[in-house]
């Protein structure tokens, strides 16, 4: 009886604190974000598209990561970001470390080459493919490689903070192609 007797006791104090409790109490999402931190993968049709530029800014709420693509069409869909314990180069195997105490693999099924294997994209400086001094978030972005379609970036981030991945789609009969894009919070 006295199991009984502890469970409804909790359950009508957990009644009376949500209908006593002010909304404010409850916490927010950061900046209206609904992000997580778990692997988001986008299993989009076989695209041609090649990677041809990484940039990145900083915005009011999280820090962007932006992979430029170039192929046949306007969209784009196969990718997988994750929390990793280390990113290790795309063929070899070897590790890419970076600053930061978390690093979010962003692998694209796109390459950094074309058909006849001419590079569409060369990071001047693998360990610094942009820069992200005085960001909130970011660390470091170092280059993992581009191998048998896939290509790879470390990104180093201050922390295990919530991202979101999504594609903007490119613009038909133009040279601005489909563009992957991470956001990653400033905190959680």
């Amino acid at each position: 009886m006295s199991h009984w007797i502890r469970r409804l006791t909790l359950t009508a104090t957990v009644a009376l604190a949500a209908t006593v409790l002010p909304a404010t109490a409850q916490a927010a999402p950061y900046c209206g974000q609904a992000w997580g931190s778990l692997p988001e993968v986008g299993t989009g049709a076989d695209d041609t598209d090649m990677v041809v530029n990484v940039r990145s800014g900083r915005h009011a709420c999280c820090d962007r990561l932006v992979v430029d693509l170039l192929g046949q069409d306007t969209t784009f869909g196969t990718y997988d970001v994750r929390y990793v314990p280390v990113v290790v180069e795309d063929g070899s195997g070897r590790p890419v470390p970076v600053r930061g105490a978390a690093d979010l693999q962003v692998t694209l099924q796109a390459p950094a080459y074309d058909g006849d294997g001419n590079a569409t994209f060369t990071p001047a400086n693998r360990r610094e493919v942009v820069r992200v001094g005085g960001y909130s978030t970011f660390r470091q972005v170092a280059w993992a490689g581009s191998f048998e379609g896939y290509t790879t970036l470390a990104l180093g981030v201050r922390a295990r903070l919530p991202f979101r991945v999504f594609v903007l789609p490119g613009v038909p009969q133009s040279d601005v192609g489909p563009r992957l894009v991470v956001d990653v919070a400033h905190r959680w």
